[in-house]
């Protein structure tokens, strides 16, 4: 079962990110199912099948076994494995802070003036709380 603040963690392939997303929409599924989301060119099932294995063993994905069949699903929830690694990239990125990743979205034009103050709106509700 997965931990949110377990150490041991692995990170994860751009390509098991990819399943991950895909199992976080689909809820749960079997390989076949996870391909079928795959932009062409697809994979060829095996190598599907063996991602996921990996990701069983990183401790991201669960399954149900229907006799020689798994059906998979993810132990991780899309809010907690961004917790965790958004945490990461501003600790390593932007030196713990966020300010410092807000001021470089806004020099990269990534964020607007109207999302900045979207952005203050929900701090200062939070904080009047």
């Amino acid at each position: 079962m997965f931990v949110e603040n377990n150490p041991i963690m692995e990170k994860l392939t751009n390509k098991e990110e990819e399943i991950l997303q895909i199992l976080w929409k689909i809820k749960k599924g079997f390989v076949k199912d996870v391909v079928e989301e795959l932009p062409e060119p697809k994979p060829h099932y095996n190598t599907i099948s063996t991602i996921i294995r990996n990701m069983e063993e990183k401790g991201y994905v669960g399954y149900n076994s229907y006799g020689k069949t798994h059906q998979y699903y993810p132990l991780v929830s899309k809010e907690d494995y961004r917790k965790k690694y958004i945490s990461k990239t501003i600790n390593t990125y932007f030196e713990n802070s966020y300010k410092n990743a807000v001021s470089f979205f806004a020099k990269e034009e990534k964020i607007s003036v109207d999302e900045l103050k979207e952005i203050i709106q929900l701090i200062e509700k939070q904080n009047n709380k």
